[in-house]
């Protein structure tokens, strides 16, 4: 477990931090440290001699903040600093002191602020609850007006540092600089817009402190290469074979809607997967054919609308002859016969668009703690909300460990920061993805590929939530890269499936070292 993984909300590092000072750490130290690193860092970013603005709150955030000022003013930056607070932490107010000593120009009110290249918040540093108002939220809107970058300390000014919500109003960050560990907000899909470039900071929190305060491994974490290539089954032992591989059972699509079925299996091809069938109305089996010539097609009788009315398996064949089941995009919700059948079975299953409405319609909680097998349920928003309306949906990384607790299944929330829970509580959060990615059918892309992934690994010692947590990697690493080379316009979901392999291949190098980063 790795700095990079580890996700804490506010209380917890609070704890941690107390540890440290508790066993010896001078506040003061620490501070040096933090902010010398900080240093270094803006001093990457900020051109020599540039103009530079200090925005200086109460707190200890407000002492790095201080002695970042001063630390650029000895390296030849033009600095001032903004500071409009009557009180200040004893600390703070020391540093404050000193800066006005070296003659940096100190300012309480906005209107007198002279230009800058650059800004530097730390009005407020983690643990921020109450809403902003007054003279400082002017102040926060005044300086995001200015279209100027700015570099936050540990968080944006005015976020949440759990839930990521804006208390009144925040800053527009283009760099954060997470102090320590990742902080839950930073992850949150509603602090997006605010947060621009974030960046870890790490000080050297020794793990011991870490492990003490969040457990060993931590519930929440964050999704790294490092963590989803280490659940794929790489390297292939050089002795097995497509019945070694698994066999994944798609059950998808409909006549009004066949691309869903192609879709999803172009993910589940991607996935490596030894065996693919691919369940659908007998109509389209033509075209999944055309696309898909290595899958096993399974034409099924359809129904008047062009859904599948009842599975009809080949031979001898029957649900449990599958290693995993993932059913759902392009279905139709006239399926409900389909989905209430899967449900039925021992076999691990994957549940996502109509097979998630119709679960719906059943009733989520009631129809799932029957089931004696791993589920998966991968909702987008308004799918979550159809399952569950009962959730609160402030906090989106609850939302999801209340879900997967309620019903025993892993939850995927899908969205610009997916989140996925065991029933345990145990959640990975997807950091990195791409606006490109919200297009139809590129969730189809997901569930194939999740549903592959998971064949290969069911039988080995591998948590269903890593393979899901792998799974949405892969699939938003793939999306990042396509639009790289075709803008976040041109992604379709079909263009999505064909850079699956090339980012898995150029993230494995990377892993090995073959590559420059």
């Amino acid at each position: 477990m790795t700095k990079e993984q580890i996700v804490v909300t506010a209380a917890q590092m609070r704890d941690i931090e107390g540890r440290i000072f508790a066993a010896g750490m001078p506040v003061a130290a620490l501070m040096e440290k933090v902010a010398g690193l900080i240093s270094d860092r803006l001093q990457a970013i900020i051109p020599q001699g540039q103009r530079v603005g200090i925005l200086v709150g109460p707190g200890h955030n407000g002492g790095d903040a201080l002695v970042v000022a001063r630390e650029l003013h000895f390296r030849g930056y033009q600095v001032w600093i903004y500071q409009p607070f009557s009180k200040l932490k004893e600390l703070t107010s020391q540093h404050f002191q000193y800066a006005q000593s070296l003659e940096i120009p100190c300012f309480q009110e906005i209107d007198k602020l002279p230009s800058c290249d650059f800004l530097v918040d730390g009005l407020f540093g983690f643990g921020l609850e109450r809403e902003i108002t007054d003279t400082v939220a002017t102040a926060i809107n005044h300086f995001n007006e200015w279209n100027q970058q700015i570099i936050s300390i540990d968080l944006p000014s005015g976020l949440h540092t759990d839930t990521g919500e804006v208390l009144g109003t925040a800053i527009r960050a283009t760099h954060t600089f997470c102090l320590g560990l990742w902080k839950q907000g930073l992850l949150q899909e509603q602090a997006l817009e605010y947060i621009g470039k974030a960046e870890l900071i790490d000080f050297d929190i020794p793990l011991a402190d870490i492990h003490a305060v969040l457990g060993n491994p931590p519930k929440i974490k964050r999704i790294t290469t490092k963590t989803a290539l280490a659940t794929l089954p790489l390297p292939r032992s050089p002795v097995t074979h497509k019945y070694k591989s698994g066999h994944l059972l798609l059950i998808c699509g409909s006549r009004r809607y066949a691309g869903g079925a192609i879709l999803t299996g172009l993910g589940a091809r991607a996935s490596g997967v030894g065996m693919l069938s691919i369940a659908v109305p007998e109509s389209i089996k033509p075209l999944l054919v055309s696309h898909l010539p290595e899958a096993l097609i399974i034409d099924c009788p359809e129904t008047e609308t062009g859904a599948i009315s009842h599975l009809q398996l080949p031979g001898k064949t029957h649900l449990s002859s599958f290693t995993v089941i993932a059913c759902g995009p392009g279905l139709t919700q006239d399926a409900m016969p389909i989905i209430q059948q899967v449900i039925e079975s021992e076999v691990p299953l994957i549940l996502d668009a109509d097979a998630l409405n119709i679960l719906a319609q059943l009733g989520t909680i009631s129809t799932l703690q029957k089931r004696q097998n791993t589920t998966i349920l991968t909702p987008h928003t308004g799918e979550f909300h159809r399952l569950f309306p009962d959730i609160d949906f402030k906090d989106r990384v609850k939302a999801v460990q209340t879900a997967a607790s309620q019903t025993g299944a892993v939850v995927l929330l899908k969205g610009a920061r997916t989140a996925i829970s065991s029933p345990e509580g145990v959640v990975w959060i997807n950091s990195e993805s791409t606006p490109a990615l919200a297009r139809g059918g590129s969730g189809d892309v997901l569930t194939g590929l999740m549903g592959g992934i998971l064949a290969q690994v069911a039988n080995k010692q591998v948590s269903i939530e890593d393979v899901v947590a792998t799974a949405a990697w892969w699939h938003s690493q793939a999306g990042i890269l396509a639009a790289e080379d075709r803008t976040e316009l041109g992604v379709d979901a079909f263009t999505l499936t064909q850079y699956l392999m090339e980012v898995l291949k150029w993230s494995v190098l990377k892993m090995s070292g073959n590559v420059i980063s």
